[in-house]
């Protein structure tokens, strides 16, 4: 009615229900109607005692049960059901004294909603009703007259889930013994509901007209009549016997109703039904009243015998059987020849319409109830009920369907043997049945084999066995001889309807078939007939049939066999068991007819060829296969076989028809060679065979057949034959096992494997037949053993085997056409088959080989993809026979597993697999060692690890073959130290591209205990540990490398894939001894294994408190070994303090008294030295007397021994222990200054910068010896230390300055600093002209360039300008710098170029140095630009823009294919990472000398580039480089409300030491270079963003506007706020936030105020100036000046301030009396700022000469602008 909140009428205190309403309804009429229906039955209260009172209810009733029970009353059919489902639960939880209040009102409510229109709301009704009556029990006893009626309507509901609902609750009131007492209580009340719903109530009674649609009332009115009927039957059937009696009367006055009858007619198929359920109840229970309702019955249920409607029919046929039984004189009430013979003549002729399986087994209970004087005459009768159930049979639906073809057929014969058992000895209805009936219905099922699916012939012979079997019971009688004369008659009949089958050139195959069919069938013997009557039928896919049935489907014939003859083909043996029990009377006959169908059969193929003909005698031989037979067969003819034969073979001929037939016949026919199918002819050879004395005969005779007559596709098939049967294998077993057999296979497999190398071999169609035959002779078992001789199956291995191996000489396309496959197929169905058979040795050799095939890479095999997933199918097959054998002894002295192990440790050490190969190889071994684990053996696993293992010198041997190079990166970073040289410098060039033994070798076995762990096998020998330990040396190595080969990353690639890590193999056992293991080694060898305890802490795989206790003993270090000190080196990072304070406590004392010689021993100087460092290098001594002890040490070693310090001097003939010790003190001087804090003396100073000097003019002059490692080594720590000394002086502060000796700064200015850069710059220019094959700064050839380079970036300008290099010019370059200038800029630009970035970024420094001193020159030159007669341009330094050129060419090569937008990530230290640093810093250097130049300067260096148009290319590579979001990494720590800082906000430190910024470089480069093309040329950069596509437009402005827009304009507004640039006449302000600057002119009485204001994507959008105060100046003047600024600003490359000052200047020289140009309105010129000079002679007007300049070119005329006259 409303919402909850709406304002109610006045006066209406309480909302409106249904409640409410029946509460006033009961206070005026003092009662609440009960309205069970509507209409005229409305007084009566619906045999339910109304609610006296609605108040009653409420007093009585729980308030929640009183809600559900008001919720029950409403119409809303959800509403009703979650109502009853919240009824039953209440039901359940409450305590039964509330639910019992409940019960007075529930018989009302139950008899209303019972009835419920929805199904769901009556299911849920019976299921709440149910809980109900488990709470209540006995006290529900009061209510069931009143419930029983409708709960009994229920148990008959049409829903079935609410009649079994209905059923539940009643069992659970009334157990099955109380159930007939219940119904008997409440039977008058139960029958008053029912008959009440029969007879009085209509569909508008039972369901309210006005709100009830009427197909719902209709449906529900149907409903109830249906369930009434059924709830009638349903009380018969219950009541006891001495109940029924008591209702004869309530019955009688039910039956007198002309509406009952009607049912019987109604157009509801269910009423229908449930009507005739109720006649055939009231037949059985009261016969009486029924006989004296006669004519009604008898009517009703015999004229509606031909109700064709599935739902009815049952029940009709019942009522129908109890009516004639219970009715005798029912016929004299209908007229059974014209009203009920030719109804039912209609439904049998008509196959039963559909539901034959229901009304024919009703059929001869039928006709036996027919009293005789109906059927008479009998013989038409009869005759024309079987006619009409052969016609019925011809339908197509029966046809289509098995099951009522069954029961048309069954009835057909029940009702036959009936006819003739009632009517034996009337000779014209036996001639009837036989001639007219029997015989023609097989006929015309001969012609249709879908009529032989109802098992027609299983009841024929059914049939004669009944009449046989009577016919010798019954001999005395008169019976016996009209028996065997009927079965005489209908041999006769048959004979000639099969001969007619037969007898024909082109027999009909289904009617052959069907003949054979029926004579196997009777031929079967009575017993076999009822065992088969019932076929069990299941449901099997493909792939799940046994072998034995796959083998028989090919046994089928193609040409139209079904599965039942087939079946029946397959039991030879059968027809010899059971022909002696065929029953005399029917052997004779049929033997006859086999014998005259054979004969007539033999001669149509002898005559005609018939292949039909040579089928059915197949067929026929099959199942009688008896000499007779075979007599008949044989012609008449001289035999000419016997003479060719041996004479054991020609004796068996003249002894056995079957074997002469088969000489004479059957081989011929076999060998046809048109013949495609010949399956039905090796079933005549197994015939034949049947027919022979013993075995020794079959094996004379199958030999004498292999060695001449047979060929391969003919023994295929008898051997699948004999396979498919056990009784066919009975018969040919001593051949299969035999010699003959045997050597004529191995020659077949000969034959076969050998066709890829010879061309003599049989033709293509028998190569497959072959390689079937081996198969299945090699793959077949019966009770655990090989179908041929083992001796024979071991050969034909052995030749597999043979050819597999030769596989790998063979092409990959010879492979595809070759033997492999085959091979491959035979050997996988032998492995897969021999289940308990153990492997012969040579099956063991070919699984080996199979194993080797699939573990090589296919470049060496030389197989295709297929082949290769074959042959790992096929030994996986074969290693699962393996490890599941029985005997475990047998496995471990497994020939395979032994072989494929050795051949595993070979292949892996003999360094001869690439990645592929290997990872191949670890494939292979993954599910060979997956196979493994499934034996019960457990330690089968354990012996294969043991046997691939390598011993401890084998594993030596593979170590020191691994390349040195991985000592580079330890000696560069100082954790390893060395002093001789160990190492040769480069991989071989054959084993570039295959890694090492020793990796393959760890990884195989890694992947072992991989597998091996998972099953928690335990490893002998401490195999595990050793295992891993040799895996770490592995990956340590390939760690180490500096450019590691692409096969070394993909080797650990492969080793992440397959998890094989450490973690992976820790994870999965106790390595308890590794971490002891390791250390050993590492105290034994030091180098690579030193650094693998690092490493795992690194990785927090150990924690430093494990390896801790290893050293505690810090004196057991010493002596010093190679081995020990690694070992401190490599530890001191994760030593504490008083850890390293020993062991420099047990160096220092060492230091000071060694010999010379000692100094350079490692238990010497060098040693102990170099342990000093590695505690340095770790910052952990900050004791400063400590370090300057050293210091003197290292001072007195000077004094002592000069000649070992490496001063200026030749390193070729140094000894590298020399070296070591030279290394080390460098080392220790950089460390000295880097972590010394306390001042030095000036000897100090001295030593350490002379030293210094010294050391780097050695490293000068033996540049050409950079190749060996010492040398390269000794280079790098020179540098560094004049790195450290130059970084050093340059962080000095006057503050740092008094701790210094008073001349220590200007010597380092004067001399060593240029000392240091006048050998480094020549060095460099040395380093980089040659040309080195690997520039890659992590290359170790290259690493002294790092420091080199980062010396050099400290060089003065003062030096750099100063300093003259040899000259280096280049012809026609036009240039104003000074020679030595220009040859700094030659010699040093196209190191830019140079592949590695210390070099470009140190050049970088150098350069941008000189840059703002460049463009002075230009500046001095520059009157020659300016009144030229075509636009000025003047380039940028040539030696810049021709690099640039260069660098353009490039950078198209690496970028041009990418769209604008599409970000390209460039890969650190790659090819194109150097192409694209040089590019940006080149442009870095152009602007950066743009910026420095003055305004008429840039104006001509930025036509030049609008000219060469590189700035656009250098945007739109911009747009490629930058990152979409340029944000710094760690911005996301930051507080959010700072500002984010972003590669514009932030200053790139190009640093060369650091490399771990290195992805972020290029990106941030980019943007800094973007940043300063927007600053520096914002004209130029504007006018390309507006001339290029939409799609780059709006990339740029969303770019530029979001992240740099901001920083440039603030950057502007700052420039001006700060700006110290006074105007005299004029003062400037600016507005940071609104973007504004304003400026005010003032000139005696004028004021010109501008606002200039900057646009949000500033510097591409334009700027806008705004007038401001405007006093004393003309409209139109005003408007000019407007216009110059804004189109300085907007088309010129400048700041702010520099456009007002040249508007300014403007507007001075206005006011001075200087006229404006009148092309461009200005007094001075907007890019060479030049005034009025050329003036027209006519006119006089003064104009700019680019003006003029520009005005002719473009008009192509010469005249004067304004008075058009021409201009001289």
């Amino acid at each position: 009615m409303g919402g909850k909140n709406k304002q109610r009428t006045k006066g209406n205190l309480r909302p409106s229900n249904s409640g409410r309403a029946a509460e006033l309804l009961a206070k005026e009429q003092g009662t609440v109607p009960g309205f069970i229906g509507f209409g005229k039955f409305q007084s009566d209260l619906g045999y339910v005692p109304a609610i006296q009172g609605a108040e009653e209810i409420d007093s009585l009733v729980d308030s929640d049960f009183r809600m559900v029970l008001r919720k029950l009353s409403k119409k809303d059919v959800t509403t009703k059901l979650k109502a009853m489902q919240e009824f039953g639960t209440m039901c359940t939880e409450r305590d039964t004294e509330i639910v019992k209040g409940v019960l007075p009102y529930w018989p009302r409510i139950f008899c209303k909603i019972s009835l419920d229109h929805d199904r769901r709301v009556r299911e849920a009704t019976q299921q709440a009703f149910e809980k109900l009556i488990l709470k209540v029990k006995k006290h529900l006893a009061p209510y069931l007259k009143s419930l029983m009626g409708y709960w009994l309507m229920a148990q008959c509901d049409a829903y079935a889930p609410a009649a079994s609902a209905a059923k539940d609750a009643f069992e659970a009131a009334f157990p099955p013994s109380k159930q007939p007492e219940a119904i008997a209580f409440c039977k008058d009340e139960v029958i008053s509901v029912l008959q009440d719903h029969l007879i009085k109530e209509t569909p508008d009674t039972l369901s309210d007209p006005q709100a009830v649609p009427e197909e719902e009332r209709e449906a529900k009115f149907f409903r109830v009549v249906t369930c009434s009927l059924l709830a009638l039957k349903k009380l018969l059937c219950l009541l006891p016997d001495n109940e029924i009696d008591s209702l004869e009367e309530k019955f009688k006055s039910l039956l007198s109703q002309n509406k009952f009858w009607k049912y019987g007619k109604h157009s509801i198929p269910q009423i229908r039904s449930a009507y005739f359920e109720l006649i055939s109840s009231l037949c059985q229970r009261i016969p009486r009243l029924m006989k004296d309702e006669a004519p009604k019955v008898s009517s009703s249920v015999l004229l509606s015998i031909d109700d064709s409607d599935p739902v009815v029919c049952p029940a009709l046929w019942e009522a129908v059987l109890y009516t004639l039984t219970t009715i005798e004189d029912c016929w004299h009430h209908v007229n059974a020849k014209k009203s009920v013979f030719p109804k039912l003549s209609a439904v049998v002729r008509e196959g039963g319409r559909g539901l034959a399986t229901v009304i024919y087994p009703y059929l001869l209970p039928f006709i036996s109830k027919l009293p005789p004087s109906i059927t008479a005459p009998k013989l038409d009768f009869f005759k024309n009920f079987l006619t009409s159930l052969v016609t019925g049979l011809s339908t197509e639906r029966i046809k289509t369907s098995f099951s009522e073809c069954s029961a048309v057929v069954s009835a057909f014969f029940e009702c036959l043997r009936f006819i003739m058992q009632q009517n034996l000895g009337e000779e014209e209805i036996e001639e009837m049945l036989i001639n007219d009936q029997l015989i023609p219905f097989i006929d015309a099922v001969l012609k249709d084999t879908r009529l032989q699916d109802g098992q027609l012939f299983d009841h024929l012979a059914e049939t004669l066995s009944s009449w046989e079997t009577k016919a010798d019971m019954e001999k005395d009688d008169k019976t016996a001889p009209n028996l065997e004369k009927v079965l005489l008659n209908f041999w006769e009949r048959l004979s000639e309807i099969c001969v007619q089958k037969i007898n024909e050139p082109e027999a009909d195959v289904k009617s052959v078939l069907g003949v054979s069919s029926l004579l196997q069938v009777l031929q079967k013997p009575k017993s076999s007939l009822k065992s088969n009557k019932k076929k069990n039928v299941k449901v099997r896919f493909a792939d799940e049939m046994p072998e034995s049935n796959k083998e028989d489907e090919k046994c089928v014939s193609s040409e139209g066999e079904n599965s039942e003859g087939s079946e029946l083909m397959a039991e030879p043996s059968a027809s010899h068991s059971c022909s002696d029990l065929i029953p005399p009377l029917r052997k004779k006959p049929l033997e006859d007819l086999v014998c005259r169908l054979a004969e007539m059969s033999i001669n149509y193929v002898n005559d005609q060829k018939s292949e039909r003909h040579l089928r059915f005698l197949s067929i026929l031989l099959n199942s009688f296969s008896s000499t007779q037979v075979f007599k008949v067969l044989l012609s008449d003819e001289e035999q000419s076989i016997i003479k060719s034969k041996p004479l054991k073979i020609a004796k068996l001929i003249q002894k056995n028809p079957s074997v002469q037939f088969l000489y004479q016949k059957l081989i011929g026919w076999l060998n046809e060679d048109q013949r495609k199918e010949a399956s039905f002819l090796v079933d005549i050879l197994y015939s034949a065979l049947c027919c022979c004395d013993n075995n020794k005969e079959r094996k004379d005779v199958l030999d004498n057949l292999t060695e001449v007559d047979l060929k391969w596709n003919s023994i295929l098939q008898v051997i699948e034959k004999a396979c498919s049967s056990s009784d066919k294998r009975a018969l040919v077993i001593p051949w299969l096992k035999g010699e003959v057999l045997g050597e004529k296979l191995v020659t077949l497999a000969n034959c076969l494997c050998n066709k890829d190398l010879e061309s003599t071999v049989s033709p293509e169609s028998h190569f497959s037949e072959g390689w079937t035959l081996l198969s299945l002779v090699l793959s077949k078992h019966v009770e655990n053993d090989y179908l041929i001789g083992e001796v024979y199956v071991e050969r034909i291995i052995v030749k597999l085997h043979e050819t597999l191996s030769k596989a790998t000489k063979l092409s990959e396309a010879e492979n595809s056409d070759s033997s492999v496959s085959f091979i491959c197929d035979v050997a996988y169905n032998y492995f897969s088959s021999a289940k308990g058979c153990l492997l012969l040795p040579s099956s063991e050799d070919l699984l080996l080989t199979l194993f080797q095939l699939c573990a090589q890479s296919k470049e060496k095999t030389h197989l295709p993809d297929f082949l290769i997933s074959k042959l790992k199918n096929t030994w996986l097959s074969g290693v699962n026979l393996l490890v599941h054998q029985t005997d475990s002894t047998t496995n471990k002295q497994s020939a395979f597993l032994h072989l494929s192990a050795l051949w595993l440790k070979n292949q892996v050490q003999s360094s001869s697999l690439d990645i592929k190969s290997l990872q191949g190889l670890l494939s292979a071994v993954d599910d060979l060692l997956n196979k493994l684990l499934e034996s019960e053996d457990t330690s089968l696993l354990g012996v294969y690890v043991g046997s691939v293992m390598p011993n401890n010198s084998e594993w030596e041997k593979m170590r020191q073959s691994l390349p040195m190079q991985w000592l580079h990166r330890p000696l560069l970073d100082g954790r390893l130290s060395l002093n001789y040289e160990c190492f040769k410098t480069d991989f071989k060039q054959e084993d570039a591209k295959k890694p090492p033994s020793h990796l393959c070798t760890s990884a195989l076995l890694s992947k072992v205990i991989l597998v091996a762990l998972k099953k928690e096998i335990v490893l002998e020998n401490n195999e595990l540990e050793k295992i891993i330990a040799e895996l770490l040396y592995s990956l340590q190595w390939c760690e180490e490398l500096d450019n590691p080969p692409s096969f070394l990353t993909g080797f650990c690639d492969m080793l992440q894939k397959m998890n094989i890590t450490y973690d992976n193999l820790c994870g999965l056992s106790n390595t308890s001894g590794l971490l002891q293991l390791l250390f050993n080694r590492s105290r034994e060898h030091g180098t690579l294994w030193a650094l693998i305890i690092p490493k795992l802490i690194l990785s927090r795989s150990v924690s430093s408190d494990e390896v801790k206790r290893h050293y505690r003993r810090k004196e057991g270090f010493f002596p010093l070994t190679e081995g020990n000190m690694h070992t401190i080196q490599s530890l001191c990072p994760f030593l504490s303090k008083e850890d390293k304070k020993e062991f420099i406590a047990q160096c220092i004392p060492a230091l000071l008294a060694w010999t010379k010689e000692d100094l350079c021993s490692t238990n010497g100087g060098f040693g102990h030295l170099a342990i000093f460092n590695s505690c340095l290098q770790t910052e952990s001594i900050d004791d400063g007397e400590l370090l300057h002890g050293i210091l003197k040490i290292l001072i007195c070693w000077k004094k002592d021994h000069e000649d070992i310090f490496l001063f200026s001097c030749n390193l070729s003939e140094v000894s590298p222990e020399i070296l070591g010790v030279n290394i080390e003190i460098i080392r220790f001087l950089s460390l000295f200054l880097k972590y010394c804090s306390s001042p030095l003396s000036e000897s100090e100073w001295d030593f350490i910068m002379c030293s210094m000097l010294a050391w780097l003019e050695t490293t000068s002059e033996n540049h050409a010896l950079y190749s060996v490692p010492l040398i390269q080594l000794f280079a790098c720590v020179s540098c560094d230390l004049a790195c450290e000394l130059s970084a050093f002086f340059d962080s000095t502060t006057r503050a740092t300055t008094g701790t210094l000796p008073i001349n220590l700064i200007s010597e380092w200015k004067e001399f060593f600093s240029q000392g240091i850069h006048s050998l480094l710059l020549p060095l460099l220019v040395t380093v980089t002209a040659g040309e080195s094959k690997d520039t890659s700064e992590t290359s170790f050839q290259n690493a002294m360039l790092k420091p080199m380079c980062e010396t050099l970036t400290y060089i003065p300008k003062d030096q750099l300008l100063s300093y003259k290099l040899p000259a280096r010019l280049v012809a026609g370059q036009k240039t104003n710098l000074p020679e030595h200038l220009q040859t700094v800029l030659n010699t040093l630009a196209p190191l830019l170029l140079f592949r590695a970035r210390p070099v470009q970024i140190a050049v970088y420094h150098m350069l941008y140095k000189l840059m703002p001193e460049l463009p002075q020159y230009d500046q001095d030159n520059l009157k020659s630009y300016g009144d030229e007669e075509e636009e000025p341009a003047l380039s940028p330094p040539a030696a810049l823009m021709s690099l640039l050129s260069a660098q353009e060419d490039l950078l198209e090569n690496v970028l041009g294919c990418v769209p604008v937008g599409q970000i390209v990530t460039i890969k650190p230290l790659s090819e194109d990472f150097c192409y694209v640093l040089g590019y940006l810093l080149t442009w870095k250097l152009i602007l950066t000398f743009f910026k420095a130049s003055s305004s008429q300067l840039r104006a001509l260096y930025s036509m030049y580039l609008r000219k060469i148009k590189s700035l656009n290319k250098l945007l739109y590579h911009l747009f490629r480089l930058m990152p979409e979001n340029p944000t710094y990494a760690e911005t996301a720590t930051e507080l959010s409300n700072k500002e984010p800082k972003t590669f514009f906000t932030e200053e790139l430190q190009l640093s060369i030491r650091e490399t771990t910024t290195l992805p972020y470089h290029i990106p941030h480069l980019a943007c800094s270079v973007y940043h300063m093309t927007l600053k520096d040329l914002p004209a130029m950069v504007r006018l390309w963003w507006n001339s290029s596509e939409k799609r780059v437009f709006n990339i740029v402005d969303r770019f530029t506007s979001k992240y740099v827009s901001n920083v440039l304009s603030f950057q502007e507004i700052s420039s001006v706020q700060t700006s110290t640039q006074l105007f005299n006449g004029m003062t400037v302000k600016a507005r940071a936030t609104t973007r504004e600057v304003m400026a005010t002119y003032t000139i005696e009485d004028i004021v010109i105020e501008l606002i200039i204001q900057l646009p949000s994507n500033y510097p591409l959008g334009s700027i806008t100036v705004e007038s401001g105060k405007r006093v004393g100046v003309a409209v139109q003047q005003w408007r000019n000046w407007m216009l110059q600024l804004s189109t300085y600003l907007t088309h010129q490359n400048g700041s702010i301030m520099e456009g007002l000052a040249l508007w300014k200047n403007n507007v001075d020289k206005r006011f001075e009396g200087v006229e404006d140009c009148m092309i461009c309105f200005s007094v001075i010129h907007g890019f060479n700022y030049s005034l009025p000079k050329k003036a027209c002679r006519t006119c006089k007007k003064k104009f700019h000469s680019a003006c003029l300049y520009k005005w002719f070119t473009s008009s192509n005329k010469s005249t004067c602008p304004l008075c058009r006259e021409t201009f001289f």
